[in-house]
């Protein structure tokens, strides 16, 4: 996670240069920029089935060296081609991690902190995306030919530290026990766990969830041909995934310079400042949605987070129309990016790969995961090698007019479809979807974010 989005705030900047140094055109910026999301769908399919065969750990370490020859690549890039042939290597490692690593950091959290655990890597996400800034503003006044490279080189640092670390991190108990090896995995349990008689406890639900499949019917043929809970499971997953990215994200991370110049910002080192500031915003409040996810629960910040993200939306939309090439245009324009990655890095950001690796059980959990984050780079690559194109032929005012919508509808998906999974094994998670004649009574409603106060009941819903 760490490595796309080192990438992400990265290429925004560099993409300025690579245009003077490569002389491309508009088409191939977008291609250049969304092919990584495309291509990372295929390190994504093959991530489940990877890491169910070697492991969750080692499948992180495939994904880091993957992404660490993909960047050597892009650095040396003589021309476009090569830039591309980088960008496609660097694409299927950045896939591996995306589906990986949150299923790995799920299955290793205890279950009181399995929230602020599994969203603690989007302090490094957007850690890596300030990175991307930094150095882009540090770098940009060596020569055009120069700075973008050590820029993308940059990238190279964290996957490094990620094949060091493989080596440190102990494998996942719940793959351990779908291998049969139940010491080992209650060895680590005993290490994630306070508490012997919960390591215990938690090692009885993992066995039995891992028992609980029938006969020999393939994961994929479950998924492919789901029972009714599972239908639920995969359109709860799947849709948040897509409901990251078509609200926009990625158009105002890596577009945030053409989107600060058509405001009437056009020094390239006030834009890459802005861009930092960008950055910090983004980097900031994911410590809020740390601190409290496990506090409050993840549908009380996923409220606070997309209707947050609709107005500053809308705002910008707004902005974008009635005051562009003012300096007020230009100061709305920034304030309303930065509030737009702040909502988003306090909710469906870091409660979108929470919510997803929470609810699948074991015999799925790897394979299904996958399925939403090929929703998640399908979105992406959309919206990344669309929003210029879009962008000319209705306005940048448009194109955002048309992300809000799409954030409304986000709104109405959380309340309709989202389980509250707050301080529940994921075990029992899995219960949540089980009956379809259950309502959305006991859920928490839109009030609750007001006092962002979860519902404690058991609260399962219908599609």
């Amino acid at each position: 996670m760490f490595l796309i989005c080192t990438d992400v705030g990265v290429m925004s900047g560099a993409i300025i240069f690579i245009q003077e140094d490569l002389n491309i055109t508009e088409l191939q910026e977008e291609i250049l920029i969304g092919s990584l999301s495309v291509i990372s769908i295929l390190g994504s399919l093959a991530g489940g089935r990877v890491s169910d065969a070697v492991g969750r750990k080692w499948s992180m370490g495939l994904a880091a060296i993957i992404f660490q020859i993909g960047a050597a690549v892009m650095t040396f890039a003589p021309t476009f081609k090569f830039l591309m042939i980088g960008r496609l290597l660097a694409g299927v490692g950045i896939g591996f991690g995306v589906m990986i690593a949150p299923v790995y950091i799920a299955e290793i959290s205890p279950t009181i902190s399995r929230g602020s655990f599994t969203s603690f890597p989007e302090i490094f996400i957007n850690l890596g995306i300030l990175l991307g800034y930094v150095s882009n503003y540090a770098f940009s006044g060596f020569s055009s030919h120069t700075n973008w490279r050590i820029m993308l080189a940059v990238g190279i640092l964290p996957s490094i530290f990620i094949a060091f670390a493989i080596f440190i991190i102990p494998e996942s108990p719940r793959w351990l026990v779908m291998q049969n090896r139940v010491d080992e995995a209650r060895s680590v349990l005993m290490k994630t766990n306070e508490m012997d008689s919960e390591a215990e406890e938690r090692l009885s639900e993992i066995l039995a969830s891992a028992g609980a499949k029938t006969g020999d019917t393939a994961v994929w043929r479950e998924l492919l041909t789901p029972t009714p809970s599972v239908r639920r499971m995969l359109f709860t997953g799947i849709g948040i995934q897509c409901f990251q990215q078509i609200t926009g994200i990625d158009a105002t991370v890596y577009y945030s310079p053409e989107i600060l110049q058509t405001a009437g910002l056009h020094d390239k080192s006030r834009l890459l400042a802005a861009t930092v500031a960008v950055g910090i915003s983004k980097t900031a409040f994911i410590m809020v949605a740390i601190l409290v996810i496990d506090k409050v629960g993840r549908k009380p910040l996923l409220y606070v987070s997309t209707i947050g993200m609709t107005c500053c939306l809308c705002g910008l939309a707004i902005a974008l129309s009635l005051f562009n090439g003012t300096s007020i245009g230009v100061e709305l324009v920034i304030l309303l990016v930065c509030g737009n990655v702040a909502f988003f890095s306090v909710g469906i950001g870091p409660i979108c790969g929470v919510l997803t690796s929470e609810i699948f059980p074991l015999r799925l959990r790897a394979q299904a995961f996958s399925l939403g984050a090929v929703g998640n780079r399908v979105c992406s690559g959309i919206v990344a090698m669309s929003f210029l194109s879009v962008s000319h032929a209705i306005s940048m005012s448009g194109t955002f007019f048309i992300f809000t919508m799409v954030s409304g509808l986000s709104v109405i998906f959380v309340y309709k479809f989202v389980p509250e999974t707050k301080g529940k094994s994921l075990e029992q998670i899995e219960s949540l979807f089980g009956n379809e004649h259950d309502s959305l009574e006991n859920e928490v409603e839109l009030s609750d974010t007001q006092r962002l106060v979860p519902n404690q009941e058991k609260s399962p819903f219908i599609i």
